[in-house]
């Protein structure tokens, strides 16, 4: 397995439960929530704490949830986290599994007190309020989404481009001519889990308004990914930064769907002003 070296991982990443044989727990344990603090990665794309030049948010689809009822019958259902973009820290994904794990043998009077309850530990952990939603398997929670995004986006995939390599390379993001506003998107991002460097795949959005993007250079910058080793978020972040800085759009919106790992997938979403969320479109391969 492929890890990244100690000294390229920030200290409270190197702490967390990633990469470690870990004991399954089955009874509630908020304390193997694993918070990492946003700012550490922020600083590399020279971005203020107190200045975000975005706004957003982590959504985390759970499909891997089940608690028993005070008669001792299992629950199962699915759930969805909103983390705010502002909150200091994300949730290590492996230790948000290991705390779900933990309620597998746990009694809850209700749904609702799950939620309660998960809402107020993730809360704790973010250092903010964390919308939380669970369904019960069958009551059609995404049973009527459709796959893809959303109508008039322009897939990237099938453009003739030479890769020039697979290091992270924003050089090749370029823009002008006249401003248009579009959506474009492609199933081609690939990056790596900051620690272990095992691989995450995805689809990621841009929806712009301002200087008409170079597609070309555009799909060889989300192929650049190919390699690199960072969190979904983050990765996220970086791409919302050199598109908003190389090309410079009057607005600009980056949403990825990530695939499930361990029964979550996360999909981040950052913009650069309110009104521009991406909507209810999932990756196929979610």
């Amino acid at each position: 397995m492929s890890t990244m070296p100690p000294s390229a991982i920030p200290g409270d990443v190197q702490e967390s439960p990633l990469g470690r044989p870990v004991a399954y727990r089955n009874r509630y344990a908020p304390e193997l929530l694993f918070p990492i603090r946003r700012q550490v990665k922020r600083d590399e794309l020279g971005i203020a704490e107190a200045a975000l030049p975005f706004v957003g948010w982590d959504l985390w689809n759970a499909y891997e949830l089940s608690w028993l009822s005070p008669g001792g019958k299992p629950v199962v259902a699915l759930g969805e986290i909103r983390v705010p973009a502002d909150s200091p820290c994300l949730i290590e994904s492996k230790s948000l599994k290991l705390y779900f794990n933990s309620f597998n043998q746990s009694v809850f009077e209700s749904l609702e007190a799950v939620v309660g309850t998960v809402r107020e530990d993730l809360a704790r952990a973010t250092g903010a309020p964390v919308e939380v939603r669970f369904t019960r398997l069958g009551e059609g929670w995404r049973v009527e989404r459709g796959g893809g995004p959303p109508g008039g986006a322009i897939l990237l995939d099938d453009l003739e481009v030479t890769i020039p390599g697979y290091d992270l390379d924003p050089s090749s993001l370029k823009a002008g001519g006249a401003p248009r506003e579009e959506c474009l998107y492609s199933h081609l991002l690939k990056s790596n889990c900051l620690v272990t460097g095992q691989p995450d795949w995805g689809s990621v959005m841009l929806r712009y308004r301002g200087p008409a993007i170079d597609r070309p250079g555009l799909l060889a910058y989300i192929v650049s990914f190919r390699e690199h080793n960072e969190f979904h978020e983050q990765c996220v972040e970086r791409i919302f930064c050199d598109v908003w800085r190389r090309c410079q759009p009057e607005y600009l919106a980056v949403a990825a769907r990530y695939t499930r790992r361990g029964g979550l997938d996360i999909n981040p979403f950052r913009a650069s002003h309110r009104g521009w969320e991406p909507g209810d479109w999932w990756d196929p391969r979610q």
